[in-house]
């Protein structure tokens, strides 16, 4: 299970890493421990503003001790499965889902079970039940399957974490993957309105070395309110155009009514790219840009010590160096210049409108 990590980030694309496996597989378990240390130029009563597991400024932490048990549904027969994933550490506090506080730093992502139905010509279709991380995104929430160490703005504000709900997952054919969730909403356990959300999820595998995702999500997220509704539309692309090179693109566009200016809502739109370069040495280096236009402030306003602001928008650019000196072990330094419409970083009597950070994740997995 190790070795499958390693491979996620010398280009392992996120649709191929969360696919079930043709063959039956026996109870498997696995995992990894986070620590890291980040430094900011302009850190707020410290803490880098903005940031999610990267974000306490000059100090060693763990960051978390991740076990998975699990066993992977077969594809070519009638197969039952489950996972059940165990969080804890410092990640734990910000992942936990409103109504499921087991620890201040324990935290199951996901704990559901599934069934597969074989279909004709190797096609299959998998129902599962409980909790699982989104559907949404290029970066995952397990940093060690991203090529960065820090999530980047859309997995942070534009996605939720995770959902409790039914899955309905489909192999239509070889080139094309179709899933469809109805759950209580984001990152709640217990609904806090009398609505459902879907999201739906359509892949195409066009080639080795294309790969378009198209999703879309509705339903309603504010306590005590099943009429105005989040939505949003999201496009992924995954190309690998040459040996060792893999190239991520993410655009999302979404909104709320019920917020920003009356009778208007809310609107946001995020754009991201990644390149992920293979080295010499069992290492790999990542580059990530992205954007993020928060209209009217309701994704980042007040959100991870972002001041209250009615909108802003937000740029950054991450180099990250992933490498393996050891079996089972992942070293990560990382750069990443951050660039804010508004001033968002540093000392609240002296704000400014950028932040550098530098930092360092070691892993080990098993």
């Amino acid at each position: 299970m190790a070795l499958a990590v390693l491979l996620a980030l010398a280009g392992r694309t996120p649709v191929d890493a969360q696919r079930p496996d043709s063959a039956t597989n026996p109870l498997s378990i696995s995992g990894y421990v986070t620590g890291s240390y980040v430094h900011s130029s302009q850190p707020t009563a410290g803490v880098a503003v903005g940031r999610l597991f990267d974000r306490n400024d000059g100090r060693v932490i763990g960051n978390a001790a991740r076990v998975t048990v699990k066993r992977t549904l077969a594809t070519g027969k009638m197969d039952l499965g489950f996972q059940i994933d165990a969080l804890y550490g410092k990640n734990a506090v910000l992942t936990q889902s409103a109504g499921l506080n087991i620890a201040d730093q324990l935290d199951l992502p996901q704990a559901f079970i599934g069934v597969n139905v074989p279909m004709s010509s190797g096609n299959y279709v998998q129902i599962k039940a409980g909790k699982m991380v989104t559907l949404l995104g290029v970066e995952l929430l397990d940093d060690v399957l991203n090529s960065s160490f820090s999530h980047g703005y859309q997995f942070i504000y534009l996605a939720d974490i995770a959902e409790l709900g039914i899955s309905l997952e489909a192999r239509l054919s070889p080139k094309v993957m179709a899933q469809f969730r109805v759950t209580n909403g984001w990152d709640v356990i217990r609904a806090n309105n009398s609505g459902k959300t879907v999201i739906a999820r359509l892949d195409f595998t066009l080639s080795d070395a294309v790969d378009l995702a198209f999703s879309g999500y509705s339903g309603p997220e504010q306590a005590d309110n099943a009429t105005d509704l989040r939505h949003g539309v999201e496009f992924v692309g995954t190309f690998k155009p040459a040996k060792g090179t893999t190239l991520y693109a993410q655009f999302d566009l979404g909104g709320e009514h019920g917020l920003g200016l009356p009778g208007s809502g809310a609107h946001w739109f995020g754009a991201g790219g990644w390149g992920v370069f293979e080295l010499a040495g069992n290492a790999s280096l990542a580059l990530r840009g992205e954007y993020l236009f928060d209209r009217d402030g309701a994704r980042t306003s007040g959100v991870l010590g972002f001041p209250v602001s009615a909108g802003r928008e937000l740029t950054s650019g991450t180099v990250t160096l992933n490498y393996r000196p050891f079996a089972h072990t992942l070293l990560r330094p990382e750069f990443r210049v951050e660039r804010s419409s508004r001033n968002d970083f540093g000392d609240p009597a002296a704000r400014r409108g950028t932040q550098v950070t530098i930092g360092l994740a070691l892993s080990f997995l098993f």
